[in-house]
């Protein structure tokens, strides 16, 4: 007897069919999974026969051959329980429905036959719109994943039995519909805002440039400044994410289990904040099979670290591939894997160890050797990828006592959003979205200077010996400041501002 059941597997943010293949022939009891089970999918055997049992139905006590194909790729996961146990009951004809195959399963079971929510059903269902499938079989828990791929219908069940009921006609199920546009209609409300902060006005109109054009930051002050503060309010600022980048940054969410049931897909940009603890697989990514880290979980948002010198070198050091290419490739013996890290970096140190170098309250304890060398853990390559360089001094009393509000975060995103809009007119048929992104040829065509700029931009190159990438990076901020104001020339304002936040290039050069 053979049944042949459909599901589905994950390599890196992409999914790809898996056919389950039972075959249950005469001879001693015996339960054998090939196909390069892994971890939990070689202990599924003792949850699947406990599951049919306690679900009221017969294990054969036969020998039982399960196939995992293609069978050259690594399988892991609890997700292929349910498959195996609708496979044996339809190999043993309790499983009436011929079609069964068609229906792409998903789902770890319990001991008792409820059907638990799993990692990945996401991919998964966005990969299904390409395969030939009549529906998808899925864990209540992960039933709006499935169904935001808008794809092939999507069923949700609770517990073995009633996917039995199902396949056999006996039970209607209704598939779940959900509108991706009420899970993105608003911002969460009373997030923080702009209007919160006192002063750092110049910090604050860094910050809306870097937004503007999805530029690199590194905040530079005394503890206590505020530059945490203006970190997380960054997100208040950048524009809603959209349908198809809401649906590549929920992917990899879902792949870490890190979607609830109530958030089948992200309604804000994500926002990571990893200690300065962290190793280099907790933030690129790794394992013996390759996870996505905190690069990639940052995709299409904002990537917050802190107490940027106290990371380990060797670990920041890694950041140079995702901030030059957008993405981040982990090879491991298993197998070579490449996940997206497309996200805008927002990074914040003290002047020196003690943190009040050039603080005319606080006098510096550091000597000029130790601050060189808490300065140095920051390599010069790393600071070329970081486009603004922002100090962040101390706030005076009269800034903190001022009663007047500051600008809300809602003024200053209708002017990034404006900015991002002339970027995409400009950028979209080469297949960008922001200056971040323009590559040497589009420098040429899109940030021409006229004499005066030249003239300027090559003394602070000269003087300061910047390198190439820092020379890119400055035409990049002087075409957003350009974009702000609406202006189709970069002129010689324009690119005076974007000079003056490379400040760490005149201290560290």
């Amino acid at each position: 007897m053979l049944a042949k059941i459909t599901s589905g597997a994950l390599l890196g943010i992409d999914a790809y069919p898996v056919e389950v293949e039972v075959d249950i022939a005469q001879g001693l009891p015996q339960f054998a999974t090939v196909g390069l089970p892994e971890g939990a999918v070689k202990e599924s055997k003792d949850r699947v026969k406990s599951a049919i049992k306690n679900s009221g139905y017969e294990f054969p006590a036969r020998r039982i051959t399960i196939n995992l194909a293609p069978a050259d790729i690594k399988k892991d996961g609890a997700a292929f329980d349910l498959p195996m146990a609708i496979g044996l009951l339809s190999a043993t004809g309790v499983v009436k429905n011929g079609n069964v195959g068609r229906y792409v399963l998903l789902g770890e079971l319990s001991l008792d036959g409820r059907v638990k929510p799993v990692r990945g059903a996401l991919p998964v269902a966005v990969a299904a719109r390409d395969w030939d499938v009549d529906g998808l079989i899925l864990p209540r828990e992960n039933a709006a994943e499935g169904a935001i791929a808008a794809g092939s219908p999507v069923y949700a069940v609770e517990d073995l039995g009633q996917v039995v009921d199902f396949l056999n006609r006996e039970q209607v199920l209704e598939p779940v519909v959900v509108d991706p546009a009420l899970l993105q209609a608003e911002r969460v409300s009373g997030e923080a805002d702009f209007a919160e902060v006192a002063g750092q006005e110049q910090a604050k109109r860094a910050l809306e440039i870097a937004a503007a054009g999805s530029h690199n930051v590194l905040l530079v002050g005394p503890p206590g400044s505020g530059k945490t503060m203006l970190a997380r309010r960054v997100p208040t600022i950048l524009p809603s994410l959209a349908f198809e980048e809401a649906l590549e940054a929920s992917k990899i969410h879902s792949i870490v289990g890190l979607l609830s049931r109530e958030q089948a897909l992200l309604s804000s940009r994500p926002f990571r904040h990893p200690h300065h603890t962290i190793s280099d697989a907790g933030l690129i990514g790794g394992g013996s099979y390759p996870k996505p880290g905190e690069v990639s979980l940052a995709h299409r948002g904002i990537l917050f670290l802190d107490e940027l010198p106290e990371f380990k070198k060797n670990v920041l050091e890694m950041l140079r591939q995702p901030l030059e290419d957008g993405q981040v490739t982990i090879s491991r013996a298993a197998t070579t894997l490449t996940y997206p890290a497309d996200f805008m970096l927002v990074a914040a140190m003290n002047p020196c160890p003690c943190g009040f170098l050039g603080d005319p309250q606080h006098p510096c304890s550091c000597t000029p050797l130790m601050t060189q060398r808490y300065r140095s853990r920051l390599s010069g390559p790393l600071l070329d990828r970081i486009d603004l360089h922002i100090e962040a001094p101390r706030v005076a009393h009269k800034d903190l006592a001022a009663t007047c509000s500051a600008e809300s975060s809602a003024a200053i995103r209708a002017r990034v959003e404006a900015a991002r809009q002339i970027q995409r007119n400009r950028l979209e048929k080469f297949g960008l979205h922001t200056n971040s992104q323009m590559q040497a040829r589009h420098l040429k065509q899109f940030c021409r200077l006229d004499a005066e700029g030249e003239k300027l931009l090559e003394m602070v190159v000269d003087r300061l010996g910047m390198s190439a990438r820092s020379y890119s990076r400055i035409l990049k901020v002087a075409r957003t400041i350009a974009d702000l104001t609406g202006e189709e020339t970069i002129r010689q304002p324009h690119l005076a501002e974007a000079v003056q936040y490379r400040g760490l290039d005149r201290k560290l050069g």
